[in-house]
């Protein structure tokens, strides 16, 4: 089972990327039990990131994933995105930097490969000429990111990637259960892995077929995430409190203001983190925001305590 977080980016007081304190971020999600990284992404500020720092991070992340992962003897992957540009050519330049800095698994953007969201056969060509500027031995994944619009893939996309046999990964942002049963249906057998990037979710489409968990929340409680995925089978009644409480606190993805969120947390956890944002205002960190992060580390050590105590 693939659990993943969404790494975030660390800034200092004055706006710059914070190099030693993402790489401290690296070791805290591999403590607490995740299998992966989803680097250079949208909660890594991607758009807001120059290429030079992103493919900086993406390799500091990649190295020290590694390392630990050699270290440790445990399998810590890392995918990795890295292009926001809508030229094709620009895409290319941005994703073979992102490939060359290291990655396990290269995302594609949905919502690059198709800007105007003109259908799937713009989508599917698109994407054939974007792999003709590719490195021949490239291992691919998708990421549905919801900025600047959500496009979805479809069955037909799917069966193009499967074509190809580049494909490992889909980070799933579609919300819905029926549809995440079908691509189950359709993926089942292939090389190309479903994660869930929706807690509230999660339980369901594990069930039917899914692969592990890739989003926000890894960022807040990732020790209950990994004990989800271990556990969903074998303890059924366990899992359904922990997908309850895991669900109703993924609502502060969109409620509060996410990732700053997600930095004063890493406070909350021993990281010292500085409230910046490149696509926030630090002011709406408020005291009510602090507060509901403080409730949910509260509630969600307590959980995990419960679990490991019935283990």
């Amino acid at each position: 089972m693939d659990i993943f977080t969404t790494m975030i980016t660390p800034f200092t007081a004055d706006g710059e990327v914070d190099y030693d304190t993402a790489k401290k971020y690296v070791d805290w999600y591999f403590e607490n039990g995740l299998t992966g990284i989803f680097a250079v992404c949208q909660s890594s500020e991607i758009f807001y990131l120059s290429l030079e720092e992103r493919v900086k991070l993406n390799r500091l992340v990649y190295e020290r994933a590694k390392a630990l992962e050699k270290e440790h003897g445990r399998r810590f992957t890392v995918v990795s995105s890295g292009h926001v540009s809508d030229s094709l050519e620009e895409q290319a330049r941005e994703l073979n930097a992102i490939w060359e800095s290291g990655t396990d698994t290269l995302i594609l953007i949905t919502n690059r490969l198709d800007p105007k969201n003109e259908g799937d056969d713009i989508w599917i060509e698109n994407c054939k000429k974007l792999l003709e500027l590719l490195p021949i031995n490239v291992k691919l994944g998708l990421y549905e990111c919801p900025y600047p619009y959500k496009r979805l893939v479809t069955p037909k996309i799917l069966d193009f990637c499967l074509s190809t046999g580049k494909f490992y990964y889909i980070k799933d942002t579609c919300c819905d259960t029926a549809i995440i049963a079908e691509r189950c249906r359709q993926l089942r057998g292939s090389n190309l892995k479903l994660l869930n990037a929706n807690c509230q979710t999660l339980l369901e489409s594990l069930r039917s077929g899914a692969d592990g968990y890739c989003g926000i929340m890894c960022n807040f409680h990732p020790a209950l995430y990994a004990w989800l995925g271990e556990n969903f089978n074998t303890a059924p009644d366990l899992a359904e409190l922990v997908q309850s409480v895991v669900g109703n606190f993924g609502f502060t993805e969109v409620g509060l203001p996410y990732p700053l969120t997600a930095k004063y947390h890493m406070n909350l956890c021993g990281i010292p983190t500085e409230n910046v944002a490149r696509n926030r205002k630090s002011e709406e960190l408020t005291a009510y925001a602090k507060s509901c992060m403080e409730q949910m580390k509260l509630a969600t050590d307590h959980l995990y305590k419960y679990l490991k105590g019935r283990s």
